[in-house]
């Protein structure tokens, strides 16, 4: 028994149009946030001479992880500069950093949305499982139509496969909040708000940060994905590699988002640490 196949493809085109016609002004706006947030990071993080950023990540290591971290951090940029990815190193870490801030706005409140409201929980995870289980690739196809090529779509189809694990952690993390404690809130008359913002979200810190280190990763994961729509990068330098077949260049470039990915890893992770101090 022969079906008649299900238009899904020319449904999603048509909504794809439809957007792209009426929703305009809209994408505009979402383009100018992101280009300006892209761009002013680029220019704290590349108009100082490379040593002074230097200086000031390894004086944060030494803050978060002492002599260990702030030792691989001076080490590792200093060797990311002298193979000369400085550039393309801080243009890649803007985008991470942009992509990772709106995802964290938006995600945290998802999140603690879901977790106050067991509806709004099984509306929002069918979703997360669409948008973690999607290659990334498809991301990047509206991203084109919507926002053209550029840095802009490449920091969106970064949120839209990074957002996940804030969302899904932010709800898990005020979920385990013990009930003894949140009833005992209640007991003393404490207001929805007073109950999030004194209790649930400081017990959920630790659980909340581990989203947020994985969404930087994520973020960090999808830089050369997004360097194929124009994003520029260490990203965009290891796929001219790989069309080129330069393994070197694409080692020397791997090996600097290597570090980098190490070192916001280490720095998240710290923090992870220092919540959980601050919620035991």
């Amino acid at each position: 028994m022969n079906l008649p196949k299900l238009p899904i493809g020319a449904w999603i085109e048509a909504v794809e149009k439809w957007m792209d016609t009426n929703m305009e002004p809209f994408f505009n706006l979402i383009t100018l946030i992101i280009r300006g947030m892209v761009n002013g990071l680029e220019t704290i993080l590349r108009y100082p001479p490379a040593l002074i950023i230097i200086i000031i990540f390894t004086l944060l290591a030494w803050l978060i992880g002492r002599w260990g971290l702030s030792a691989f951090t001076a080490i590792g940029l200093l060797l990311i500069e002298n193979l000369g990815y400085w550039d393309q190193t801080m243009q890649t870490l803007a985008l991470v950093l942009t992509a990772a801030l709106i995802s964290i706005v938006i995600g945290v409140p998802l999140g603690i949305l879901s977790a106050r409201s067991d509806r709004m929980q099984r509306i929002i995870t069918p979703l997360l499982d669409f948008m973690q289980t999607m290659p990334a690739f498809v991301y990047l196809l509206p991203a084109i139509t919507f926002f053209s090529l550029g840095v802009v779509p490449g920091v969106i189809s970064s949120i839209i496969f990074a957002i996940p694990p804030t969302i899904r952690l932010t709800n898990l993390g005020i979920r385990q909040v013990p009930s003894e404690l949140v009833e005992a809130a209640d007991a003393f008359g404490s207001t929805p708000a007073q109950k999030l913002f004194k209790l649930q979200l400081p017990l959920a810190l630790p659980t909340i940060m581990a989203g947020i280190n994985q969404t930087i990763m994520l973020s960090l994961s999808m830089v050369v994905i997004a360097s194929m729509v124009g994003a520029q990068g260490v990203g965009a330098t290891v796929y001219r590699a790989v069309t080129q077949v330069k393994t070197g260049i694409g080692f020397e470039a791997g090996l600097a988002i290597v570090i980098l990915a190490i070192i916001l890893d280490r720095f998240t992770q710290r923090a992870i640490r220092r919540s959980n101090n601050v919620a035991s």
